[in-house]
């Protein structure tokens, strides 16, 4: 049985009668990998921070109206150790055990640490569900064959994921920050990318039809979720290494989300990349709320 974090240090600091393994359907995974980061650092606080900021996140959410803790459970592991696992062994270790999990009938949420750690994440729910897509929010497209002489650096991550899902089943939203190589595969291999200066230009808005609608209906059944905090705009989210201007604002990503949560089955997801400032709360709070938003649409 994995150990699990009690309720001075779980998510929504909840007690056990919510937060025990066997009663609870939601599982969050620390996975404070950092190896690889390009600019800033910082991110193998980024779980622990979210756990704390999360023990003030009310239980109830004001917009479902659930206490999704109550219906669900929500289980928080104790941080996978990566002190003798980087690159390929790192993503396996991932691999390993999200597969067990999913095994277990248990819905995971991820958090980083560095984008890397989705590789495996997402490796283990392709394997569950043949169908899957992958809606990717992001600042970059992470589509670097390599970087840095490293095939998994947190920029590369999105092209590893492609090595074994049809790049077609790739939705990325929010790019604003894009090698000529990586505008290249996407054109050639059919990904579908929502950039920054486009939805902000409307160009998919119609009537009644927004940019997000256009990126839902290009999406599977099953989709996982892979949110990498510099996806926000930076006066939201200035907590990580590579904040980029023109970013998503919170009610475009909620909204995208919940119209997701309606049309299509979220499966799992992961939060990664957020490298807390001291002193500065309110990206690690928003972080968690977002984790806890997710929960309620995709539960």
């Amino acid at each position: 049985m994995p150990r699990t974090l009690d309720s001075k240090s779980n998510f929504l600091g909840l007690d056990k009668e919510f937060s025990s393994f066997e009663k609870s359907k939601v599982v969050i995974l620390p996975a404070p990998y950092e190896s690889t980061v390009s600019y800033g650092r910082g991110t193998k606080k980024g779980p622990a921070a979210i756990l704390e900021a999360s023990r003030y996140v009310e239980f109830f959410d004001e917009e479902t109206k659930r206490e999704i803790h109550r219906e669900r459970g929500i289980a928080t592991l104790a941080p996978l150790d990566f002190s003798k696992k980087k690159d390929a062994a790192a993503v396996q270790l991932l691999h390993d055990v999200v597969a067990d999990l999913l095994a277990g009938d248990k819905f995971i949420v991820t958090i980083g640490g560095e984008h890397t750690v989705s590789i495996g994440s997402i490796a283990a729910y392709a394997k569950k569900y043949s169908d899957l897509s992958v809606l990717q929010f992001d600042a970059h497209s992470d589509l670097r064959p390599e970087y840095g002489g490293n095939k998994f650096s947190h920029a590369t991550v999105m092209a590893r994921v492609c090595e074994f899902l049809d790049p077609k089943r790739l939705v990325q939203v929010g790019i604003r920050s894009q090698a000529r190589e990586e505008a290249e595969f996407t054109r050639e291999n059919g990904v579908h990318t929502y950039y920054a200066h486009e939805i902000r230009g409307g160009k998919y808005t119609r009537l009644l039809r927004y940019w997000d609608d256009a990126a839902i209906e290009n999406l599977t059944d099953h989709v996982y979720v892979t949110f990498d905090v510099d996806g926000l705009d930076p006066s939201i989210m200035p907590s990580t290494g590579t904040p980029e201007p023109n970013g998503l604002l919170w009610s475009e990503v909620t909204q995208c989300l919940r119209k997701l949560s309606q049309r299509r089955k979220i499966v799992g997801f992961d939060i990664v990349e957020l490298a807390p400032i001291a002193g500065l709360h309110h990206p690690d709070f928003t972080a968690a709320k977002l984790i806890s938003r997710i929960l309620n649409y995709a539960l």
